[in-house]
């Protein structure tokens, strides 16, 4: 609906409220914020954390809050003051620690999830049985309604990125939560089969069948993403991210989650992006390198271990005029606005 303040008839709608409530009904008032507008109106903020402001507060997670069996995880979690809870409309990003000998214990829920290794190496993720271990620079997949716990085997702090779509399972009241039996889940006879079958992403066994949108593969690695980025390299440049690459459903070549896409970019040197803006929101973790990301009127000048978010309907553009490359990993929600048919996007000129 449009702007209601400049209703004729304001008065009688201002009379009719009280008796209209009495049978749960509304009729729009010369108040009522507008239901419509132009174009979108989000309360998500822009927002830059500083590597060097999270690695102190991390520290003091792994001093001071306990991994206790069956509560919640030891996770920061990256909030966006433009809302109740999140860091974006649709989905939650938390830093995770575990310490040498913790166990995350098992347990299930509808939210999708997943972890992207930022420090160490040590821990294994056992998901529905299938067990792979952690890696800096490892994407490991914990899909909606899978029994999923942490063993840290190492010897050293690891951190990760965990990304859940919560906001938007709140908001279709389609929450969940069962905790196992026990810590931990038993691990199959192949604990890597899904990997052992579709790994390859080119080939997989005639006659395993994957229901649709369903993604079989839980673990991608360091080495292969790193091996696709770096071919990806001898091909034109994105004009808005230069070498991107997403990661993807191997079975149907759909995004890697039903809700969130996933993506592996690197910025050269002197590379200097179009800018665009685009419904939906997303976050940029960076890897390593340094540069900088306008978004709307901020400019965010980034470097090894920040983060980023960028609003929906903002512009942006990124930049690199260091002397060295730049890898960012990126999440976004463009699935759920592709498959709604939300999705609406804009370029600057060339």
């Amino acid at each position: 609906m449009a702007d209601t303040s400049s209703l004729t008839d304001a008065d009688a709608r201002r009379a009719l409220k009280a008796d209209l409530a009495r049978f749960n009904c509304r009729v729009a008032q010369p108040d009522d914020p507008p239901l419509f507008t132009r174009e979108p109106k989000p309360d998500v903020q822009s927002l830059h954390w500083r590597g060097r402001d999270l690695m102190p507060l991390l520290e003091r997670l792994g001093r001071e809050v306990d991994l206790g069996a069956g509560g919640p995880r030891r996770t920061l979690r990256l909030h966006n003051p433009g809302l109740p809870y999140g860091t974006t409309n649709t989905f939650w990003a938390s830093i995770q620690v575990i310490l040498p000998g913790e166990v995350a214990t098992a347990h299930r829920h509808s939210a999708n999830a997943f972890r992207f290794v930022m420090q160490g190496d040590g821990a294994w993720t056992t998901v529905d049985g299938e067990c792979y271990p952690m890696h800096e620079g490892d994407l490991v997949l914990t899909p909606a309604g899978t029994w999923h716990d942490h063993v840290h085997k190492g010897s050293e702090p690891m951190i990760w990125l965990d990304v859940l779509d919560i906001s938007l399972m709140r908001m279709l009241q389609a929450t969940f939560f069962e905790g196992y039996a026990g810590s931990v889940q038993p691990v199959d006879a192949i604990p890597d089969r899904t990997l052992r079958q579709f790994g390859s992403g080119l080939m997989r066994p005639p006659n395993v069948d994957v229901p649709p949108g369903s993604n079989p593969l839980l673990a991608y690695t360091r080495q292969m993403a790193e091996a696709a980025l770096n071919a990806a390299a001898g091909l034109v440049p994105d004009p808005f991210d230069d070498v991107v690459l997403e990661y993807r459903n191997p079975a149907d070549g759909g995004p890697a989650m039903r809700t969130l896409s996933m993506l592996l970019q690197r910025l050269r040197p002197g590379f200097e992006g179009r800018a665009r803006r685009h419904t939906g929101s997303k976050l940029y973790y960076v890897v390593r390198g340094e540069g900088n990301t306008t978004v709307g009127e901020q400019r965010f000048d980034w470097s090894t271990g920040d983060f980023f978010t960028v609003a929906p309907w903002a512009w942006h553009a990124h930049r690199n005029a260091g002397s060295g490359e730049a890898t960012l990993f990126q999440v976004n929600d463009t699935p759920v606005l592709k498959a709604l048919g939300y999705y609406r996007e804009e370029t600057a000129a060339a």
